[in-house]
This record gives C-alpha cells, sequence and structure tokens, in this order.
C-alpha cells in the first residue's frame, strides 16, 4: 500500500535516512536503493510517497518517490560546539518552566543527536535506542502525549 511522508533525515554519503509517515505512525528506514528519483532530491522537509515493508530490522521504505521538494529555508547557521548539556530535571531559571516537545520533535532530534554522537550506529540501533528512549520520555512526561 502506498502511503505519504516527510523526510525527516537523509545522508546522501551513507546513502540512508527516515520518513515520517503522515499518518503518525513509527519513523520508516529508507536506503538509497529505494529512491526512484535522484537522491540530492532527497532532502529534509521534502514530501515523498513509498511502500512501507516489514525488513529484517523493522519498517523499510521501498520504492520511494518525490511527491514535493523540501521547503527551503536560510543556509544553516556554522556549526559551533554545543554547550554542555543541562542536568536531567534542572528547570530554565528565568521562568521555572522547561520545553516540552512533541514526540516528533523530540524523535528528530534524538535521531540527529544519536548520529553526532555515534555515527556508525545502523539504521537498526538508531530505532531501537529511539524507540526506548521514547516510551522513557512517555513515562515521565517529558514529551507531549
Amino acid at each position: 500500500m502506498v502511503t505519504t511522508g516527510k523526510i525527516l533525515r537523509f545522508d546522501e554519503t551513507r546513502g540512508y535516512g527516515f520518513i515520517a509517515p503522515d499518518e503518525g505512525s513509527e519513523d520508516v528506514f529508507m536506503h538509497a536503493n529505494d529512491l526512484r528519483d535522484a537522491k540530492h532530491l532527497f532532502q529534509p522537509g521534502a514530501k515523498v510517497s513509498f511502500v512501507v515493508e516489514d525488513g529484517d530490522r523493522g519498517l523499510k521504505a521501498s520504492e520511494v518517490r518525490l511527491v514535493s521538494p523540501a521547503v527551503s529555508s536560510p543556509p544553516a547557521p556554522a556549526r559551533v560546539a554545543a554547550p554542555a548539556p543541562r542536568p536531567i530535571g534542572r528547570e530554565d531559571e528565568e521562568d521555572g518552566m522547561c520545553d516540552v516537545l512533541s514526540a516528533a520533535e523530540f524523535r528528530v532530534e534524538l535521531t540527529e543527536a544519536l548520529l553526532d554522537a555515534a555515527p556508525t550506529l545502523t539504521a537498526a540501533q538508531v530505532v531501537q535506542v529511539r524507540t526506548r528512549l521514547l516510551e522513557l520520555a512517555r513515562g515521565h512526561n517529558w514529551i507531549e502525549s
């Protein structure tokens, strides 16, 4: 069955990435071998159609086609060293509140953090760690339901 979604991340060099299905189910792994258009067109935010299959290590997209390109945004600023992480549970000193992310926002940030920290992780390992951390975050109400 053909479904649609948006690309969360795609690394042309490594040849893989993830799609967030429009219906909100779990992210789907995508591999360059399953792309039906030129690799360079598959940018984060681009809308794609694809067929979901059960792969050896979880959900996998096949027959991935570009529906609409990513909305262009201004160039990203140069990367600088990230500030030291704040201790878990520490509230923002200014207003006593902390940011609560949606599950989708958390998934995207977590995927980026995992791939930055350990670029040799396989897609299956990323999905496995991310799934467990999402369960943990939901259990502590760190993300919106």
